[in-house]
């Protein structure tokens, strides 16, 4: 069974249609970049996958067990996350408010769940240091140990590696990669770095005025658009 699909759906922004004619799933396992021009509506289709925004037009289902509120989300950063003032394990950890429920508190599993990811993005070193004083590379480690203590099953990415120097981008590409790879954790980014999307990703969603495209990247890769946009 597919963990999300879109059916002939269709998202406004401020009351204008954006983004539409979307016939897409993804699979357990699957790692999908969303790509596309400035405008072309990636941030109104994140908007609608994680349920802030309904759908003008058709369906978007989730299968799998899966639930919105168990999608992890790492955003693009604005200068006042940034210089958001907590810790680095209080940002992780917050990672697990949606499944706090009526809890007032985090519990021991969350505690521990927030530890494991640190460990697993190798920032348990700087558990303890304002997230504000981080490294652009370490504070999206930080957000991304975040997006994973939300999820056991799916990671939305808004454009991950922004503001990175090329070693950092590179680094963060692979741990992205590793996590779809060895945590089975699939994948969806919006990326405006297409080479990157079509070397890493399976699947391609080139968002464009001409209406979306979806391929497997070897098919996005060979056709026309994919040509023209890798300079091929």
């Amino acid at each position: 069974m597919a963990l999300l699909s879109c059916n002939n759906a269709a998202f406004a922004y401020d009351g204008r249609k954006v983004v539409s004619n979307l016939n897409f799933t993804v699979e357990p396992g699957d790692y999908l970049c969303i790509v596309g021009e400035n405008g072309a509506g990636k941030s109104t289709l994140v908007k609608g996958l994680l349920g802030f925004i309904k759908p003008c037009e058709g369906s978007v289902t989730m299968g799998s067990g899966l639930k919105v509120n168990e999608i992890g989300y790492l955003p693009q950063q604005t200068d006042v996350q940034r210089d958001f003032p907590a810790s680095v394990y209080e940002v992780v950890l917050s990672g697990c408010l949606n499944s706090l429920g009526m809890r007032p508190f985090y519990t021991k599993d969350h505690r521990e769940r927030a530890e494991a990811m640190m460990d697993r993005l190798s920032i348990t070193a700087l558990k303890k240091s304002c997230y504000r004083e981080l490294s652009g590379g370490q504070q999206r480690r930080a957000l991304l140990a975040r997006a994973l203590c939300a999820t056991r099953k799916l990671i939305l990415l808004d454009e991950p590696t922004t503001g990175l120097d090329p070693l950092v981008t590179m680094e963060m590409y692979r741990l992205i990669k590793d996590i779809n790879h060895h945590d089975g954790i699939t994948v969806i980014m919006v990326s405006h770095d297409i080479p990157a999307a079509v070397r890493d990703g399976q699947h391609i969603l080139h968002l464009s005025s001409n209406g979306p495209y979806w391929a497997t990247a070897a098919e996005y890769r060979s056709s026309p658009l994919g040509r023209a946009f890798l300079g091929r």
